[in-house]
């Protein structure tokens, strides 16, 4: 998902997706753990994902602290 959908999001949808790829991201380090992991490039897509979502989010908490 770009950044400018993400802006689209509000606050409490952006939390949700956050959430739902941290649960993803624990699952596919579970896969990798126990060696049944097959796409070994999931985990690096969800972790920038991860780092888009709270990157948007950092910027509307800064846009309203102004």
């Amino acid at each position: 998902m770009k950044a400018s959908e993400l802006r689209d999001k509000s606050e409490a949808e952006l939390e949700t997706t956050l959430l739902e790829l941290r649960k993803e991201q624990f699952n596919l380090r579970m896969q990798k753990g126990t060696g049944q992991l097959s796409r070994p490039s999931e985990v690096k897509r969800v972790r920038k994902e991860i780092a888009r979502i709270k990157t948007v989010m950092n910027q509307i908490k800064a846009g309203k602290a102004q």
